[in-house]
């Protein structure tokens, strides 16, 4: 390419320009007493609006702001101009546009803005996933920005899909706790016919270096793994998992959650979100009158019973902690997971591993929350985003003719009988699910550690429901290196009845997912033989006996990071009583104490100062168990108190 083509263009048609123009026509609608009394800004906002095209006469009308993790440019006609990140924000414009002309249609002004959200499917495995956690806090802080930099808004629908934009965007409209607000879940893609799912191409390169699959295998199905270019995973996992706690909590409408995105029952939902929430406003209803302790309760069942992603056990508490409201603690999770069953078969869980789709034609969360209204483990006051309490609504759903019709269309499409995909009790405990999550604890893990116990596989269970395993340690201080070990087939592979310890990872480096090892673990061979503990954290597509955020972190001193190659260490996990531990064996703990760390830890220059700045404020703010938030008066105070010590410092 010639400079000459940079530095400016040939074309002659680029010199046709003006400085004036005539403005839009009309007049804005101002009276004495308004005008006198109005802020500069609202005066200049009614002239932004009429800039921008707006009819001024149309401009008396309530504002109400849609707010959208949107990615990539889409042409009318679908096609790309360009990419986004991943298709869960690819198609969200299409909701977007349905809300705003039903505001339009109400005599409404509906305002937009964006903030685009990464995938952590593409970033796994590479720098990029130091920047996905941190990233959630961000966004959320934006959001919230746009939502108080409209002054004029009467209420907010957010519209979100994936792994950390769609909790960014609850963290925004539970905090905004004097607007009406309703969350629109951006669906999920559909399944690619004669195609891997799309957790499952993610193993495609682990396969294929231990020689399970061709080239033209893996260069077939990641090509096609994708069923429709919009919408979330076709997996539980964090996305899938995030969508169903905004509707447990009460911010989304009745059977949002998992909608197959481009379809006209996913644009209808954003029609009737938008009437949602300007009838919220007509009421005077906020959504800080809405959500309550029991919504928090209410998303912790649900997350039980759908076998949910372990990554929302640092969401929700955050979900909690800025709505004002208590967040769930190690113990209450303990507590839920023991008393509510899994009546949900989705991928990556199994026992047949069904599609997010069909979990949805199943009945979605109302079908689960019926199951779970029958067992009393439900609070049936906590109020929604209908103006009513969660036992009215499930009123509706048990007799309404959309249930009846969508769970007869499963079976028509599919063959799939929805009681096989959203099962009563009796079937699911009969069909081997066990409880969602195990929280455990150790010499390695003093303050707690997790492992998705129902993504153990059951071969692996003795008749009690116990997974045992004592082997010698195998210690990584990076992904990379642990990756390169798993996949090798010489000398210096993983080998049955080790535990890989995978440590440095934890919320010190940003805590990125790890679930390039885990999903390798899978398929190599022997891979059921390995268990893995690390400081990190899982995709919500992960399997196998991994237990992650192990704390205190490596950084923190904690004893997962004195770990030595050869260490004989014992996991015990009980999925039945939901109780577990790791520990080192053969050393006493004074010794442990006093171990260093394991030399292998250095600190990894790629981690960005964007990130250090988020783990420094989230620690002091409660670390991983708290949500990862930033407490601000906490900050504050620290602060405080250092500023003091320096100026009184010789």
């Amino acid at each position: 390419m010639s400079l000459e083509r940079i530095f400016d263009s040939a074309d002659d048609a680029i010199y046709e320009l003006r400085t004036t123009a005539p403005g839009p026509s009309g007049r804005l609608p101002l009276d004495p007493a308004r005008l006198g009394h109005m802020a500069s800004g609202d005066l200049f906002g009614l002239t932004q609006n009429a800039g921008m095209g707006w009819d001024p006469r149309k401009l008396n009308g309530k504002d109400f702001l849609i707010l959208s993790t949107q990615g990539g440019i889409r042409a009318p006609d679908g096609s790309p101009v360009a990419l986004g990140y991943h298709t869960g924000h690819w198609e969200v414009g299409l909701l977007m546009e349905e809300a705003a002309k039903t505001f339009t249609s109400h005599g409404a002004i509906p305002f937009a803005g964006y903030c685009s959200d990464p995938c952590d499917g593409r970033t796994n495995g590479t720098a990029g996933m130091l920047d996905s956690l941190p990233y959630r806090n961000d966004a959320a802080i934006i959001f919230r920005r746009l939502i108080r930099s409209l002054p004029t808004c009467r209420g907010v629908v957010g519209i979100a899909t994936c792994d950390k934009g769609l909790p960014a965007m609850m963290l925004a409209l539970v905090g905004a706790r004097t607007l009406p607000a309703v969350l629109i879940p951006g669906g999920v893609t559909l399944l690619s016919e004669e195609a891997e799912d799309t957790g499952k191409v993610q193993t495609l390169g682990a396969r294929f270096a231990q020689g399970q699959v061709t080239l033209a295998h893996a260069a077939e199905m990641g090509c096609k793994a994708c069923g429709s270019p919009g919408g979330g995973c076709q997996f539980m996992g964090t996305a899938a998992t995030s969508q169903v706690i905004g509707e447990a909590i009460g911010l989304s409408l009745p059977h949002a959650a998992l909608s197959p995105s481009g379809s006209m029952i996913w644009r209808d939902l954003a029609r009737r979100s938008a009437l949602a929430v300007m009838e919220l406003e007509r009421q005077g209803i906020t959504t800080g009158d809405l959500l309550s302790d029991d919504s928090i309760h209410n998303a912790m069942v649900l997350h039980a019973a759908i076998g949910g992603s372990t990554n929302l056990v640092l969401h929700l508490p955050a979900i909690a902690f800025t709505a004002g409201l208590k967040r769930p603690t190690f113990a209450d999770w303990m507590r839920i997971n023991r008393e509510v069953p899994r009546l949900v078969d989705a991928l990556p869980n199994g026992p047949t591993g069904y599609a997010t789709v069909q979990v949805f034609l199943a009945g979605g969360v109302p079908e689960v929350m019926l199951k779970l209204r029958s067992l009393n483990l439900l609070r049936l006051n906590a109020r929604t985003v209908t103006g009513r309490t969660l036992g009215e609504n499930l009123d509706w759903w048990e007799k309404s003719a959309r249930r009846q019709k969508l769970r007869a269309k499963l079976q028509q499409l599919d063959g799939i009988n929805p009681d096989d995909v959203i099962m009563d009790p009796v079937r699911a405990r009969d069909r081997g699910c066990v409880s969602t999550v195990t929280f455990v604890r150790g010499n390695l893990a003093p303050e707690g550690a997790l492992v998705k116990s129902t993504a153990i596989a059951a071969s692996l269970l003795d008749d009690q429901g116990v997974y045992f395993h004592e082997g010698p340690a195998r210690v990584f201080a990076t992904e990379a290196a642990a990756i390169a070990a798993v996949k090798s087939t010489g000398d210096k592979r993983i080998r049955a009845g080790e535990v890989l310890v995978l440590v440095g990872l934890g919320p010190t480096n940003g805590m990125p997912e790890t679930y390039q090892v885990t999903s390798a673990l899978k398929y190599m061979r022997d891979g059921a033989k390995v268990a893995l503990i690390t400081d990190g954290r899982f995709s919500g597509v992960s399997t196998g006996a991994c237990i992650g955020h192990v704390s205190p972190e490596a950084w923190a001193g904690g004893p997962i990071g004195k770990v030595r190659d050869g260490d004989c260490i014992r996991l015990r996990i009980d999925t039945r009583e939901l109780t577990g531990t790791i520990d080192l064996l053969g050393i006493d703990e004074a010794v442990l104490q006093a171990r260093p760390l394991n030399p292998l830890l250095v600190p990894d220059p790629r981690v960005p100062a964007d990130t250090r700045l988020w783990a420094a404020l989230q620690n002091v703010s409660g670390g991983s168990w708290a949500g990862c938030v930033y407490d601000h008066q906490r900050i504050s105070e620290l602060l405080a108190r250092g500023l003091e010590a320096e100026a009184t410092s010789p």
